[in-house]
């Protein structure tokens, strides 16, 4: 696959191809004027707005636009907030994320009966396959793939800057934003601080996940099925042979987290979690939800190289999630909102957000039936 096709398939912002892409008063959610902080749709539109604006700092680094010519500002002065500081990678000096701050949060100080925005959000963009980036954000990708990516410069940066960001703050304070690898980030380090005991509000939009898109192969519901069935099964099994597994029930720190997901069924990055969670449905619905635990906490290659039994970041697939809110947009990709896209999930059209659904994740216990509908 060319770097053209990738730039299709993962390339960030509006409309890729667009000249106009990153300006706010055309693509932007200029018509939210006012936020509502209790509604959803709103604080999505936020989030996801507040990553575009790392994704356009780059580009206007990139494309040379300054002063009145840059066009990052208004991705988040629209909705008051303020630019505190950039996130550098130390290999080719791209922005890969931003730390920006409520202008209005002292206002909001004495609402404790409504749900308070956040003092600051910490985004990151994904990849940019562009020449001074591609490079960089491909091989940040490829650690994604062998789930490697906690040992990146980049990650652990990340995660340094959000600890710093926690220990001057309360937790209730702070919001994390990704999408596509900035998403995987978010993922690596809301899971990161939740082992720490600090639970971050996290939006993650289009987050890449390692295994086989099932929504994307043909054939029906049972053959798809019993696929995902025997490879749980399998992976179970091998886990258990060559580690010695315990399989425990969920941790219930870990279980507090949960964290926002946005994906796409027509997007092969992130329509693998459609999969993954009916999957876990299903197998604590027939009981098994310990096998399914055994093949899900351990990834093929932690268990080819026989890394140690222990759960963590190193062996634990990062997608790994017991709780979490899925918004998954039914909406059928066009040339101007590809399926990929983070600009869908600031939808100006009511009627298509229509074609959004909802899902509620939460851990299987004996007495207790996971909850989760997805048609």
């Amino acid at each position: 696959m060319g770097r053209g096709s990738l730039r299709k398939l993962i390339g960030g912002g509006a409309m890729a191809s667009d000249p106009d892409r990153d300006v706010f008063s055309i693509f932007g959610p200029f018509h939210l004027t006012s936020i509502d902080w209790t509604n959803s749709y709103h604080r999505t539109s936020v989030a996801s707005s507040l990553v575009n604006g790392v994704y356009t700092m780059e580009r206007d680094k990139q494309e040379k636009r300054v002063g009145s010519e840059s066009r990052a500002m208004p991705w988040w002065d629209f909705f008051n907030f303020s630019l505190v500081e950039t996130l550098i990678d130390d290999y080719d000096s791209s922005i890969y994320g931003a730390v920006f701050e409520y202008k209005l949060s002292n206002l909001c100080q004495n609402t404790s009966h409504v749900k308070a925005p956040p003092r600051y959000v910490i985004a990151f963009r994904g990849t940019i396959l562009e020449s001074e980036t591609w490079m960089t954000d491909v091989k940040h990708n490829l650690k994604f793939s062998f789930n490697t990516l906690h040992e990146g410069g980049r990650s652990l940066q990340a995660i340094r800057a959000i600890r710093s960001m926690v220990d001057k703050h309360s937790e209730s304070a702070i919001w994390l934003a990704g999408h596509s690898l900035g998403a995987a980030l978010v993922l690596l380090a809301g899971k990161t601080m939740t082992s720490f005991g600090f639970l971050l509000e996290s939006y993650i939009f289009n987050p890449p996940i390692s295994c086989i898109p099932l929504e994307q192969l043909p054939g029906g519901k049972k053959i798809k099925g019993a696929f995902q069935f025997t490879k749980t099964v399998v992976k179970a099994t091998v886990a258990m042979v060559l580690t010695d597994l315990q399989v425990q029930e969920d941790d219930p720190k870990t279980a507090s987290w949960v964290p926002y997901l946005y994906v796409n069924p027509a997007d092969p990055i992130c329509a693998g979690y459609i999969d993954y969670f009916k999957h876990k449905t299903f197998m604590s619905k027939i009981g098994a939800s310990k096998i399914e635990k055994a093949g899900a906490g351990k990834s093929v290659r932690s268990l080819l190289m026989g890394k140690s039994s222990s759960s963590d970041l190193s062996t634990e697939p990062l997608h790994l999630l017991p709780s979490a809110d899925m918004t998954i947009n039914k909406n059928k990709p066009t040339k101007s909102m590809t399926a990929h896209g983070l600009h869908q999930w600031w939808e100006r059209d009511s009627a298509m957000r229509e074609n959004w659904e909802s899902c509620c994740i939460r851990p299987f216990y004996e007495d207790k039936l996971q909850q989760l509908t997805i048609q």
